[in-house]
């Protein structure tokens, strides 16, 4: 019995089609409910720091005396917190992917 189903599974293989996709070439509509990623309105920060100081992985800094708010979007693990904690609400979780990148500075460049 274990042939005939080892079998099948190289039968759907061969003539299946891909489990994955070409990304980025070929990308998967967002899902309900994902979060995709962290956007700010700066024009209503009023810079207060409670995002900074609720974030888990210390991904953001904030310096009120030089009207400063940066993110590491590798840090970031989209939890959700500093919006919640946000008192002017101008966090927000924006749907979709942030564009993959392989190294910090290109997150940077990709993110500003």
């Amino acid at each position: 019995m274990p042939v005939f189903t080892i079998s099948g599974m190289i039968l759907r293989s061969l003539f299946g089609r891909p489990a994955t996709r070409m990304y980025p070439a070929v990308r998967r509509d967002d899902l309900k409910g994902s979060r995709g990623h962290i956007e700010i309105a700066i024009d209503d920060c009023v810079f207060c720091g409670l995002c900074q100081r609720k974030c888990p992985t210390e991904a953001l800094a904030v310096d009120r005396n030089a009207k400063l708010w940066e993110i590491n979007r590798l840090r970031c693990i989209s939890c959700n917190c500093c919006c919640e904690v946000c008192p002017k609400k101008c966090l927000s979780m924006a749907g979709g992917y942030s564009a993959a990148v392989s190294s910090p500075a290109e997150a940077e460049k990709h993110h500003a």
